[in-house]
């Protein structure tokens, strides 16, 4: 065989190893010098847009195989509906504010917080965030992500926090921005109000008790020798109790038990008596919950009373159907107590220690107070049973710690003034998976207002002003645009560097009393308002871009954060989502299903991966998964994974090094000209590059993988690629046939580099430098390729999937031969095909059976003939191998009687004789 150019281009130009960890660095450095993301954008102005908004990562720390996954899927979509036709930027982001950067500066012992000023520590901050963000883009950028990497969006930037004041501005001017005093999720290692979308539930083991309150006023309804049992699981809220809560129509039993009257709901009678040990209980009568109210209990520990109340939160879950109700720690309890006006008591400071409202519990942690009311409640009598329960409790997601409710002054945004038009917005949005739209419908419809105030420094503050005079609230529309543009310039750090006058525009003075000096509020803005102003900070502001963006991309948790904020601030400032469709991912678990984390060490590395592996590897596993789902990693998957890259890889390989002498605008073949096996392979592309670009389309990002994988491994390797090496390698240079396969050959290697260029990027751009003809830079100019649905034949796919199937049967029964000894390589076998008449006639629709089956001769037997014993049975067909007769030909490896019979070539046959005849002849 003439392997010489084609065995020369594989080994040097295109080697068999990527060499990924080397040669990744390399190719990115060329995008660099070539601009790569200005050209692509370049290629594509004026074209339809299609934009993908990055939601920012925050900027503390390296990124890990979660952050991997998040920026390869966008930089596949963004990737491919480029090659689709579509303008398509990608600006990446970052998030910057939040307490763990301030406590990252505070515990990191370089700075002493106390002796510096706020404006100075925020400085610290910014130059932290700062670094964070560059270490995370190169991170990003040596996973091969392409995007606007000199011009990325960055919370902190002055434009963007100047878009974030006028965002806050347009919403107070619609009314939807109020101070309140309401309880809101509290954390006391933070020292700060939290958002929903701050909390995450744990396990937590909780003292749960059973308190007798001693009825003081039964108001003719309740002996006052009774006492109403409440049921809590937070007894460190006992010291700010006000109230009891019942349910309007629920039955509540009068019970007698040792002598000692109880009141209880008759539906939990049974399980409380059980739960607290009661035996012998006597119901002495029943009444509704309704004719409860007003009665007047005595607080078991201070000199006040309990008002008993209605309410329809209360339940029959758990408990006794009486609930303790404390309005400055519970939003139900606030609202019942608001209705009857009780006063809210929150006894408990920002660093969660009992104030001087909790007498005898001053200075206490509130846990350690929990402890001290259990034996206070033993002691005087009205603890009735205490045991331990685990539950799930909201913690603090940054610091992992519980957090408490807690009555506070805060800002709010009025959710409920527009929650409709958001639950609309929903409805009309497209889902990806389709239970996004319930999710994010749920948690809209049941979500209360928003607390959008935080008690730390490094944020946006909130841009409101206080009359020193009469403590009016001042923001406007004047107001709001003068800090607008000051933080433009300088930056949000004014806020602290200047003082009210500067921050203010000349002549302002109170609406209220008319005064004209005022104080700053020290509030800064919850960091999800920040990252949810993203549309108007970023895609508003950007000439390249456009609002609303076609799709937000993130994990399943950003459903109640970045998706959930981001409604809230596009329904409220323009009536509409910021997204026209939603994508969620899952989140990334190790082999055996585990969730990674560094104490058990099964932590994935994706700076790692790509030292050791290549970032095309990590970005194939990407792919290989079905990631709206929770997925799996881990070493042994992607050894798997580099297994399957060699194999896309390896028949790239053979398919440009039999492409050495191919010139496609003069040795070109015609469909029409080709054979059926070569017309067949020419369709199996097109089915496949249909099926891939509709896979793409839809986001099903595995089934690209799958279908791309399938094709070169079977379709193309282990069928086409098989039988047509003969061919290739043995016919004349210019025989029609071989330029047919490499016309194939040719269409296949583009189409194939094409579909692979969004997934892997660097193998892709490797290859697409030895096509022969490419005029185009990088594959990444190019576009994906059209299927050509002209070559389809249904009848011809039906004929030749039928033969593969019987082929199959056939390789089989030269497999067991060959185990058998009987032959070496299938070129040493002659075959003797028995066959039924339906599959008879199948066989008599090919020509050169020979070479479909890649053996030196075949004999199809006629339907009935006597088979042999040894023949090897499958369904409509009996398959006997014996050793081919004649002589192994030194250049084709067919055995053939031939032979030897042209003197000249005595170790040729005569196909190979005469093909080195001619081309002896045209070198002379």
């Amino acid at each position: 065989m003439d392997y010489g150019k084609t065995l020369n281009l594989l080994q040097t130009e295109f080697p068999m190893r990527g060499n990924l960890p080397q040669a990744e660095p390399k190719m990115q450095q060329h995008w660099d010098e070539i601009d790569i993301y200005a050209k692509v954008q370049a290629s594509r102005s004026g074209k339809p847009k299609f934009i993908l908004h990055d939601g920012p990562p925050y900027a503390n720390g390296d990124i890990h195989i979660g952050h991997a996954m998040n920026k390869v899927i966008k930089d596949i979509i963004v990737r491919f509906k480029t090659m689709q036709g579509y303008d398509a930027p990608y600006v990446p982001g970052w998030d910057t504010h939040g307490l763990p950067i301030e406590q990252a500066i505070a515990n990191g012992g370089k700075v002493e917080r106390k002796k510096m000023s706020v404006a100075e520590f925020r400085e610290y901050c910014k130059d932290y965030a700062l670094q964070w963000v560059e270490k995370q883009k190169s991170q990003f950028q040596r996973l091969g992500v392409r995007g606007d990497w000199k011009n990325p969006y960055i919370t902190l930037e002055p434009k963007y926090e100047a878009q974030q004041i006028r965002v806050f501005g347009e919403m107070v001017n619609k009314g939807y921005i109020y101070k309140g005093l309401k309880p809101v999720y509290w954390s006391p290692s933070s020292e700060s109000a939290l958002a929903e979308a701050e909390i995450e539930y744990k396990d937590k083991t909780s003292t749960s008790i059973y308190v007798a309150f001693q009825v003081k006023d039964g108001k003719g309804k309740l002996p006052e020798d009774a006492s109403i049992v409440i049921w809590t699981t937070t007894p460190w809220t006992l010291p700010a109790n006000l109230g009891i809560s019942v349910h309007p129509e629920f039955d509540y039993a009068l019970v007698q038990v040792d002598g000692k009257k109880y009141v209880l709901a008759h539906g939990l009678l049974e399980a409380a008596s059980k739960e607290i040990g009661w035996k012998d209980v006597e119901v002495l009568s029943l009444i509704k919950g309704s004719e409860l109210e007003h009665v007047l209990c005595q607080h078991p520990f201070y000199d006040r009373t309990s008002l008993v109340m209605v309410g329809e939160h209360v339940t029959l879950d758990a408990g006794t159907g009486c609930v303790h109700t404390a309005p400055g720690h519970g939003e139900d309890d606030f609202i019942v107590g608001q209705r009857y006006d009780l006063g809210v008591l929150c006894p408990v400071d920002d660093r969660g220690h009992f104030t001087a409202e909790a007498p005898g519990f001053e200075g206490m942690f509130y846990e350690k107070g929990g402890k001290l009311v259990t034996e206070m409640l033993q002691e005087s009598g009205h603890l009735l049973h205490m045991t331990t329960i685990q539950h799930q409790y909201p913690h603090d997601w940054r610091t992992k710690k519980p957090v408490i409710y807690r009555a506070t002054e805060q800002w709010f945004a009025s959710v409920d003034k527009f929650r409709q038009d958001m639950l609309d917005e929903i409805k009309r949005l497209k889902w990806t998976p389709s239970w996004g739209e319930t999710r994010l419908h749920n948690m809209i419809a049941d979500r209360g207002d928003w607390c959008i105030s935080r008690q730390r420094v490094w944020g946006v503050p909130i841009p409101i002003f206080y009359c020193r005079s009469c403590n009016e609230p001042i923001v406007n529309q004047d107001t709001i645009e003068h800090v607008a543009q000051i933080f433009e310039q300088e930056g949000s750090n004014a806020w602290f560097q200047k003082d009210e006058e500067e921050l203010l525009p000349e002549g302002t003075t109170c609406p209220k009393c008319g005064h004209d000096h005022f104080r700053k509020e020290t509030d800064i803005m919850d960091v999800w308002f920040d990252s949810g102003s993203s549309h108007m900070g970023v895609l508003e502001a950007r000439e390249d871009l456009q609002w609303p963006a076609d799709l937000y991309l993130e994990g399943s948790d950003q459903y109640r954060g970045w998706f959930n904020s981001s409604l809230i601030t596009g329904v409220a400032v323009r009536g509409q989502a910021p997204y026209k469709g939603i994508l969620s991912h899952g989140f990334t678990l190790d082999g055996e299903g585990r969730k990674m984390s560094k104490s058990l060490g099964n932590t994935v590395d994706p700076n790692k991966v790509s030292d050791k592996l290549g970032a095309d590897i990590l970005r194939l596993w990407v792919s290989s998964v079905d990631y709206q789902s929770d997925v799996r990693i881990s070493d042994k998957i992607l050894t798997q994974i580099t297994e399957v890259y060699r194999k896309i890889r390896n028949t790239l390989r053979f398919l440009l090094g039999n492409l050495y002498d191919y010139d496609p605008s003069t040795d070109r073949v015609r469909a029409a000209d080709m054979n059926e096996l070569d017309r067949f392979a020419l369709i199996q592309l097109n089915r496949m590059n249909d099926r891939v670009i509709k896979a793409y389309d839809d986001l099903e990002f595995h089934v690209v993988y799958q279908s791309i994988h399938h094709f070169c491994a079977v379709e193309l390797s282990s069928f086409y690629l098989d039988i047509i090496k003969d061919r290739l390698y043995a016919s004349a240079p210019n025989d029609p046939g071989r330029k047919a396969a490499q016309t194939v050959l040719y269409d296949a290697l583009t189409v194939i580099t094409k579909l692979i260029a969004p997934i892997l990027p660097h193998t892709a751009d490797e290859m697409w430098r030895y096509i022969p003809a490419t005029s185009l830079d990088s594959v990444q100019l190019s576009e994906m390729p059209a299927t050509d649905s002209s070559l389809f034949n249904e009848g011809l796919e039906r004929k030749w999937a039928q033969f593969i199937s019987l082929r199959d049967d056939v390789l089989r029964a030269l497999e067991e031969a060959r185990k058998e000894k009987i032959i070496g390589n299938s070129l040493g076998a002659a075959l003797h095909l028995y066959p039924d008449t339906e599959t008879a006639e199948l066989l008599q629709a090919f020509d050169q059976l020979d070479q479909l089956f890649i053996v030196s001769a075949v004999e199809v037997h006629q339907p009935g003939e006597s088979v042999p014993a040894e023949a090897k049975q499958s369904k409509g067909l009996a398959v006997l191998v014996k050793v081919a007769e004649g002589e192994k030909c030194e250049r084709c490896w067919i055995v053939t009687p031939e032979v030897g019979q042209d003197p000249e070539h005595p170790t040729l046959c005569n196909r190979c004789a005469h093909v080195i005849k001619r081309k002896v002849n045209a070198e002379a």
